[in-house]
């Protein structure tokens, strides 16, 4: 079973609150949903935004089944379907008129390495976060580092930049793979940067995994998220750096061990700050 077949049968089963916020590129749909109660702090929380990063939609369902106890959390399983079946099934996966494309950008027709959407864009430089400034950016259809014609350009980025502004979560998390790492910092000020920091030991202690900084980057959800929203914002880079990309399902559950309460983790801690 494909992952983008695994998170749909999974939202189709799921008895809780739950929407589809879009559409990728392809047509296929982004879905959220939610767990706990929305009487506290409520995150969002979101998953393979890069299509070689598919398996965090399973540590997604995970997240899931565990709940949270303080507040709630939208779970938004898999942000880039059309990218991450290319990934883990290949060229067949989209329309025939994007196939010549697509196979040119990438140099050939094994994608296990590709990163962007259908589009080639790379979501996760889409966001008006300084858009274009990332010393990594690339300014034309690439497998990964596009920043796209314009901020949101992207139907994926678009829709979860508006889902995330009629939500007003209390913080976002992005699940990534890989290097157990953990990014929080975007340009905040003095007194929101060490806030957001205590939030940031929180996911630390539960994980194992150290913070880190990316002062050269520029664009992402989580950026957009601390600069633009002026909420608290986590991307969270699951899986030994030891291992190869793509990870798979034999890596899950390591994956599980260490995440599966973050979550729960971060809501009990903003819940009792209040």
């Amino acid at each position: 079973m494909d992952v983008y077949e695994a998170v749909t049968r999974y939202y189709k089963r799921y008895r809780g609150e739950k929407k589809i916020i879009g559409k990728s590129a392809e047509g296929r749909n982004l879905y959220a949903m939610f767990t706990g109660r929305h009487n506290q702090a409520v995150a969002i929380s979101q998953y393979a935004v890069h299509a070689r990063e598919w398996i965090t939609s399973m540590l997604a369902i995970g997240h899931l089944r565990r709940g949270v106890v303080n507040g709630g959390a939208w779970i938004l399983p898999l942000m880039n379907p059309d990218g991450a079946l290319l990934s883990q099934v290949g060229i067949e996966t989209v329309s025939p008129e994007r196939r010549e494309f697509l196979i040119g950008l990438n140099g050939g027709e094994s994608f296990a390495l590709w990163k962007a959407n259908a589009e080639g864009v790379d979501l996760n430089v889409n966001f008006p976060a300084r858009w274009g400034k990332g010393r990594k950016n690339v300014f034309s259809p690439s497998p990964h580092g596009y920043i796209g014609s314009s901020p949101l350009s992207a139907p994926e980025s678009r829709a979860l930049a508006m889902f995330t502004e009629e939500e007003a979560p209390s913080y976002t998390v992005s699940w990534h793979t890989k290097g157990e790492e953990i990014y929080w910092r975007f340009h905040q000020p003095f007194r929101r940067a060490a806030a957001d920091k205590k939030l940031a030991k929180v996911i630390s202690r539960e994980t194992g995994y150290p913070l880190k900084s990316t002062p050269f980057s520029a664009g992402g959800y989580k950026d957009w998220c601390v600069e633009t929203l002026n909420i608290p914002a986590f991307t969270v880079e699951v899986g030994s750096d030891e291992k190869e990309h793509p990870l798979g399902f034999r890596d899950l559950p390591e994956i599980l061990n260490k995440n599966l309460d973050v979550l729960a983790k971060l809501n009990e801690e903003i819940c009792f700050r209040r």
